[in-house]
């Protein structure tokens, strides 16, 4: 764990300066540190609090006042995410993950399991940010690119057992640009896997409507969002064995941890059920 650093001194707080895509890294931070406190979290994030406290930002603007139902959703798909890296980890010792766009993300500290290598694919103003409050380990390393550069996969072993993960990241890339880092890394990585999610049509109106209303949000936009031609073409690219949707973790709330879990597995009804939170995917390469 990382050491604990003072919080209530102005001085030693570190100054965020990120707008677009990258500044959407603040939005995730701070649920998983929500998700994290209270008598019954629904995450288990020390970094992620210790982090928060760290940075010199209004966090306590990026909801509006509703921190908590974001953070319960949020918490869902991270959780789906780590579930997804353990069984990875569980099957390959020794394996490889790619997190693609990882901000600050504190998933190696959650799922590691004292042999994984980690490769962190950033852009150069949030990797200096992330050096500043989470330093590297022995088996962390990180990259300076942009997720569809088409440079960073030449320097991961392409033998090695590998996985990559996309989390909150692929929906701000053109789908164009999603599907070409798709066969890239299906090319690169045979026989491997790519995690990642995609928000539901009806959380993208909505974010619509809600940044009509609003001018503290990033202005990075979604370009796209899960249906059944987005799935179908992706699972057609070249290099693609599979894709399927993993199981949603559960939430807490009557809503997400009872009514949506026991409506999902009705027969007819669980599939037009609408998606209040982004769904996690995973795409199998040909080997």
């Amino acid at each position: 764990m990382l050491t604990r650093m003072p919080d209530d001194s102005e001085a030693s707080r570190v100054p965020v300066e990120l707008t677009g895509v990258p500044e959407t890294l603040l939005w995730n931070l701070y649920h998983r540190a929500v998700a994290t406190r209270g008598p019954k979290p629904l995450l288990q994030d020390p970094e992620a609090v210790e982090v928060v406290g760290r940075l010199d930002h209004r966090f306590d603007a990026l909801d509006g006042g509703d921190a908590q139902r974001s953070a319960e959703w949020h918490a869902m798909r991270v959780r789906t995410f780590d579930a997804e890296v353990r069984r990875f980890l569980d099957a390959r010792p020794g394996g490889t993950v790619v997190a693609l766009g990882e901000g600050l993300e504190t998933q190696f500290h959650r799922v590691d399991d004292g042999r994984v290598r980690w490769v962190s694919i950033d852009l150069p103003e949030t990797i200096a940010l992330r050096r500043r409050v989470l330093p590297e380990g022995p088996r962390q390393r990180t990259l300076e690119f942009s997720a569809t550069d088409p440079e960073w996969p030449r320097h991961v072993g392409a033998t090695d057992p590998v996985l990559i993960t996309a989390q909150g990241l692929l929906m701000y890339f053109p789908l164009d640009e999603v599907a070409s880092l798709i066969e890239r890394c299906a090319h690169r990585f045979p026989g491997q896997a790519l995690v990642f999610d995609a928000t539901s049509g009806w959380m993208r109106a909505a974010r619509a409507r809600n940044d009509a209303q609003r001018t503290d949000r990033s202005s990075a936009e979604w370009l796209w969002s899960n249906n059944a031609a987005v799935r179908s073409r992706l699972a057609a690219l070249p290099g693609v064995a599979a894709l399927r949707r993993l199981p949603t973790a559960y939430g807490r709330s009557p809503l997400f941890g009872r009514a949506f879990p026991t409506l999902r597995r009705l027969p007819v009804l669980g599939k037009r059920l609408p998606d209040f939170h982004a769904p996690v995917f995973r795409l199998d390469f040909t080997g």
